[in-house]
């Protein structure tokens, strides 16, 4: 497999600063000055999914104004069977923290019987949700454009907004967290069930139960086809993608990367080998939280994240 290595570094002082908190404590914002969200775990992000589905520590404040330093509103985007209170957790409070105005939201709800389970519909009507988000974070911030950080599906879903709903104008950085860009194998079962000509049904009890979101997320699906017919990328938006090895849910990782325009693939184990971070844990992850700092703040090459605070192997 080809290495894949980040481009871009984090500016010492913050690097230093991310490292020595493991990602769980930083400077008041701007926007809040007298702030200090708290930034959350793994058991929070548990406890998030089933009693604050909706909200987290330093997000989704109207009145936040973006500053000089960091011109662009940040809005997270949580992945199947997720919401944005679990998946944001960590991310939203500890950008907070570093001056950010943070926004996040839920889509494509089916279930809510055993917490709130979203990311399930139609791909393409969940970014149209996010279209109609966007476009009030700007409206109350008065920004030009968004960074966009989302996990699995949080990660995929967004280019369908960018390719087919205009988000390239309003979209200057994606970076996607394991996603399933261009679908997965799940370790080979989805190329098993269709030599089987079983896959078939499968998916038949995805409709059923209400999440076609699954099937499209499938490597080779008609979804998928459509979406990547015209190349991986669009002129004017930045993409940065992290994979971890360990990830036994987009299989082959690889199907996470994006080719073309201005984008940039970082395997983590390349970065730091001992990592142990699986799929659903990479928005805990210490040096995760290092690239996205560095991606959307200094930029600042020659720089490799602290290899510590990692997250766990889900």
């Amino acid at each position: 497999m080809s290495r894949h290595r980040i481009r871009r570094g984090l500016a010492a002082a913050a690097t230093a600063a991310c490292a020595a908190m493991a990602v769980s404590a930083a400077t008041p914002t701007p926007a809040s000055a007298e702030t200090t969200y708290p930034v959350g775990d793994v058991g929070t992000a548990v406890g998030n999914f089933f009693f604050s589905p909706d909200a987290v520590p330093g997000a989704n404040i109207w009145s936040c104004k973006p500053s000089a330093a960091h011109p662009r509103p940040v809005v997270i985007v949580h992945g199947t069977t997720s919401n944005f209170g679990s998946a944001g957790a960590m991310i939203a409070p500890t950008l907070a923290n570093h001056g950010y105005c943070v926004y996040g939201f839920n889509y494509g709800e089916t279930y809510s019987t055993l917490g709130h389970i979203y990311g399930l519909g139609d791909i393409a009507e969940s970014a149209r949700t996010m279209r109609a988000f966007v476009d009030k974070v700007l409206a109350a911030t008065g920004a030009a454009e968004v960074d966009v950080v989302g996990g699995s599906q949080g990660g995929m879903m967004p280019n369908y907004y960018i390719k087919r709903l205009g988000g390239a104008a309003k979209v200057r950085t994606l970076i996607g967290l394991g996603p399933t860009n261009h679908g997965t194998t799940l370790g080979g079962l989805v190329d098993l069930g269709r030599a089987l000509n079983v896959l078939g049904i499968v998916n038949g009890f995805y409709h059923l139960i209400g999440s076609p979101a699954h099937v499209q997320q499938e490597e080779g699906s008609e979804f998928q086809k459509a979406l990547f017919a015209d190349g991986d990328t669009v002129p004017g938006v930045r993409y940065l993608t992290v994979a971890t090895s360990h990830d036994t849910t987009v299989t082959p990782l690889t199907n996470s990367f994006l080719h073309g325009g201005d984008a940039t693939n970082i395997l983590l184990q390349d970065l730091c080998p001992d990592d142990p971070v699986s799929h659903s844990g990479m928005s805990f992850d210490g040096p995760i939280m290092q690239i996205i700092l560095n991606a959307l703040g200094p930029d600042a090459p020659g720089f490799e994240p602290e290899c510590t605070g990692y997250g766990p192997n889900v």
